[in-house]
């Protein structure tokens, strides 16, 4: 038995992924190189006042911990 030429090719399903991929990121609107720069220096500063306010928090309830279990 041999394949007929005319039957319908099922497509591979990992090259369907790519196709559809490229053709969504084509639709994309990418910053400029300005906004990318701005919008990362806004991501740093929040992270670093965010890691600055958890450390603060960590260490008074560590220190009001420690000091609980001194006195008990």
């Amino acid at each position: 038995m041999t394949k007929s030429s005319s039957a319908p090719t099922s497509e591979n399903a990992i090259v369907r992924y790519v196709r559809d991929t490229r053709a969504e990121l084509s639709k994309v609107t990418w910053p400029t190189r300005e906004e990318g720069t701005r919008l990362t220096v806004v991501v740093l500063i929040v992270t670093f006042a965010a890691a600055i306010f958890l450390f603060s928090f960590d260490s008074l309830f560590s220190y009001l911990i420690t000091l609980f279990l001194q006195v008990f």
